[in-house]
């Protein structure tokens, strides 16, 4: 049952719809249904049925979109210059510097032409929060889609785009974009950088970011607009070396909004000088509490859930490490287990050590779950929320964790990396970066690059509004260049030396890398047919082949992993590199002993 208000709708509450539910309706008001049916006697309000679909929003007077600042009118007349000459467009703007009411102005004009909008987001966190900012502004025209979805929710999406003309905005993971688009117009990729939009394990293997290009040019005309304060290295390229790209700048924040001041706390000198008494630095305790006591909020960052990421005998030194995968498994307190992160195999902790007996087990490390109870004791004022994969298995876990947050209910945020993906909460002063050097010491040619973006982003989540922000960044290596860029947000010197050396060792985007793994559960079967599968493919390749090696984990779920790199120079001819792989593969699958062997290619991997 929905109430149409007449006058009696501001007498209420001027800021209410002029459509209602009745639940909604008697819950604002404060009325009894013996009133509400009083004044539909007199004819002062009007009930009628009205079908309202799973993925119906709040219905309420939409909004218009607000005015942009010289600055955005500046990048926005540069995006529509590119969008004459090139189908994809690259949108660097700092963080909080307004790229969202820019993508905004976008939609609009693209809906006022009768055709479909893609808006995607690397993580289904952030749709959690910009879902509420588009439907003020959208309406019905919004739709919602994720793997938080209950099937039907979903199967209503794909109904509402293959049977409904009215152009629509779907705001989407990666996977929205299998949607059963008719007339698709733009296409936004905000977060371009992120990894996650690299679909890693099952197949397909793709990135998102580059089907989406691909799908924009099957649709006839749709363009791509790709957002981000730190852009991909291969991206940024396009934009500036190749010109592939068209290019649109925002140098400045919002509201004139000074970027976070950036400190650098060198943990190994303060732990020589016995200063650390926790993992958090005494300048940070000192800023989480400043800001906590002064009614702002604080988020602490820290990319490793669970409690601890090993559990160690204090005699014999052993650990205990899951059957089916070569990792430690990692003690989680809350429920008293330890889990593998690979396969998800849980196990009771041993009351003794299985190799000398001992009863004396102690966890080693730090991960979000112990970062929550340490802060528990540091502030025991504050009122903590931790958002990692361990807390967020429902959609509404989402939802109430930002809601919590956003409102003030919460004021001390511990999270991986879900928190440093384009979530905008007013009332941030400080953010704590706990452990940099796990970023930065990664056995991966992006790990500077990615270290680089990650605190970038999480730093940015400080000082949206008004006062400026504070980041405490803690490391072993204050040394490091790449430190130093993040403090001057410099991204450009980061850009030039990284691209320097791509060039020199021969990685993207001067070439394009293919690993290819085998999988088997018999370690020595796997290993040969590695070595027979490189000995097939190196005269093709010669030292453009790297391997066979032993990744990092080298088995998961018992079945044992061996990876060739492939590094394929730009002009070859994909087609003809495709048979000869395949070629390769299906003629080491057909001898007897290799025939069980599990192999897969991926392609630009992240």
């Amino acid at each position: 049952l929905l109430v149409s208000f007449l006058d009696l709708s501001h007498t209420l509450n001027p800021a209410l719809s002029k459509e209602l539910s009745k639940k909604e309706l008697l819950e604002r008001s404060g009325y009894t249904s013996a009133v509400l049916e009083g004044l539909l006697k007199r004819g002062i309000l009007e009930s009628y049925e009205k079908e309202v679909g799973r993925l119906q929003v709040s219905v309420c007077r939409l909004q218009e979109p607000n005015p942009l600042s010289p600055a955005q009118e500046k990048a926005y007349g540069e995006i529509h210059e590119a969008f004459k000459t090139k189908e994809v467009c690259l949108l660097h703007g700092m963080t909080s510097s307004g790229k969202t009411e820019i993508y905004v102005r976008l939609i609009h004009e693209v809906l006022r032409l009768g055709r479909q909008v893609l808006y995607m987001l690397p993580e289904i966190a952030i749709t959690t929060q910009i879902t509420e900012r588009l439907a003020k502004l959208f309406g019905d025209k919004l739709l919602v889609y994720h793997s938080k979805f209950s099937d039907n929710e979903r199967v209503e999406v794909w109904n509402k785009l293959l049977h409904n003309d009215e152009p629509m905005l779907v705001l989407g993971v990666r996977s929205s974009l299998f949607l059963p688009f008719k007339d698709l117009g733009l296409i936004i990729v905000d977060e371009e950088h992120e990894n996650t939009y690299k679909q890693q394990d099952p197949a397909p293997r793709y990135n998102a970011r580059d089907t989406a290009i691909v799908l924009a040019q099957k649709c006839g005309g749709a363009k791509v607009l790709l957002g981000t304060a730190t852009p991909a290295l291969e991206t940024y390229f396009n934009a500036t070396r190749s010109h592939k790209y068209g290019l649109s700048t925002l140098t400045e924040r919002f509201g004139g909004v000074n970027m976070p001041e950036i400190v650098v706390e060198d943990v190994k000198e303060l732990r020589r000088k016995k200063l650390m008494k926790t993992v958090l630095s005494p300048r940070l305790i000192e800023e989480v509490r400043a800001a906590i006591d002064s009614g702002e909020q604080a988020i602490l960052f820290l990319n490793r859930r669970g409690y601890a990421p090993v559990l160690e005998c204090r005699s014999c030194g052993w650990t205990p490490r899951c059957q089916a995968c070569d990792v430690p498994l990692t003690f989680h307190q809350k429920s008293h287990r330890l889990v593998c992160h690979y396969c998800g195999a849980s196990h009771d902790i041993p009351r003794q050590c299985p190799n000398c007996g001992d009863t004396d087990l102690r966890d080693i490390g730090y991960g979000t779950e112990r970062i929550e109870e340490t802060v528990a004791q540091l502030f025991p004022t504050a009122h903590i929320a931790r958002m990692d994969l361990d807390t967020t298995q429902t959609r509404s876990a989402y939802e109430h964790i930002i809601r919590d947050f956003q409102t003030g209910k919460t004021n001390l945020l511990v999270g991986t990396q879900m928190v440093t993906k384009g979530l905008d909460f007013e009332h941030v002063r400080v953010v704590g970066i706990i452990n940099a050097d796990q970023m930065l010491n990664q056995p991966n040619f992006r790990a500077f690059e990615r270290a680089f973006q990650m605190m970038s982003q999480v730093a940015g989540r400080a000082g949206r509004r008004g006062k400026r922000g504070l980041v405490v960044l803690q490391t072993r290596q204050p040394e490091l260049g790449v430190v130093k860029q993040v403090v001057e947000n410099d991204y450009e010197t980061l850009f030039k030396q990284q691209i320097v050396e791509r060039e020199q060792f021969l990685y993207p985007p001067f070439v394009r890398i293919i690993d290819i793994y085998l999988k088997h559960r018999n370690e020595d079967i796997c290993s040969h047919a590695a070595d027979s599968l490189a000995y097939m493919l190196r005269p093709y390749f010669g030292n453009m082949l790297l391997g066979p090696d032993r990744p990092s984990v080298g088995r998961v779920q018992y079945f044992h992993i061996r990876k060739i790199m492939l590094k394929v120079k730009a002009g070859t001819s994909a087609s003809q590199l495709r048979q000869l792989l395949l070629a390769a593969r299906n003629g080491l699958l057909q001898q007897p002993a290799y025939k069980s062997v599990n192999i897969y290619f991926d392609v630009d991997p992240m």
